[in-house]
């Protein structure tokens, strides 16, 4: 039987630029405005920016906390904006046990510096959200949420991984640990207790196929941890609640 999260990329890279093509004329806007992280997400959405927007209307922000090795990500003739978010955040005065909290100030603090620059130029704001994240609520809402446009919110995390080797994103990107960059050491599959592989085809069977949990149980070791965290973020995906 066929993996389903395999994909054609080159399709796919297809489509996305299709709809990106499209959303900018149709909002008669030629200018984008990125978070650039340095991981696989960021990186992949710039690669597909790029593929149809001239290098001089992409603008890709970097707001590190702290100090971070250099990529060798392909920048060239892309305008780079560079803005240290350390002394706003610490403006918190956060203490450093409540992380959540830190990271929660961290990707808000981000949002208001992408969104203020793309008034400034007239751009749109793109996001850099996998399906993935989205359905284990591994968002800060109005932080790294918040957007105007979505280019892989449809694909999980493996399935970016195989368009990002497609657009020969560096290997050194798509072969590190996936991380927020919210602390020392951290990452994605530290904080979950289960990689993002069995993520996906324990999320893809209860999302997409709506299988029951207790038969995805007996193939997967995670499956309950993995169930538990979607039922426990859920509430993310509902919010605001308002009157109809």
């Amino acid at each position: 039987m066929k993996n389903p999260l395999i994909i054609n990329p080159k399709q796919e890279a297809n489509k996305i630029i299709c709809f990106l093509k499209k959303t900018f004329k149709e909002q008669k806007i030629d200018k984008v405005v990125l978070g650039l992280s340095g991981g696989i997400d960021s990186t992949t959405a710039l690669y597909l920016l790029k593929e149809f927007l001239p290098a001089k209307n992409i603008f890709a922000v970097q707001m590190d906390y702290n100090p971070r090795k250099k990529l060798d990500i392909d920048l060239k003739e892309i305008n780079v904006v560079n803005v240290s978010i350390k002394k706003i955040v610490d403006q918190f005065k956060v203490e450093d046990k409540n992380k959540i909290r830190l990271g929660n100030i961290m990707a808000r603090v981000r949002m208001i510096i992408l969104f203020d620059l793309a008034k400034q130029l007239n751009a749109l704001v793109c996001g850099t959200e996998n399906k993935s994240e989205h359905l284990l609520g591994y968002f800060t809402r109005f932080g790294d949420s918040a957007s105007d446009i979505e280019p892989i919110s449809h694909l999980y995390k493996t399935q970016v991984r195989q368009l990002a080797d497609f657009l020969k994103v560096p290997k050194e990107i798509i072969n590190q640990s996936p991380t927020a960059g919210l602390w020392e050491g951290q990452t994605d599959e530290k904080e979950f207790g289960f990689t993002y592989e069995e993520a996906d085809q324990v999320l893809y069977l209860m999302c997409d196929r709506s299988q029951d949990i207790n038969k995805v149980k007996k193939n997967f070791p995670n499956a309950e941890k993995i169930f538990e965290r979607v039922k426990k973020n859920e509430f993310k995906l509902k919010t605001p609640y308002f009157l109809k």
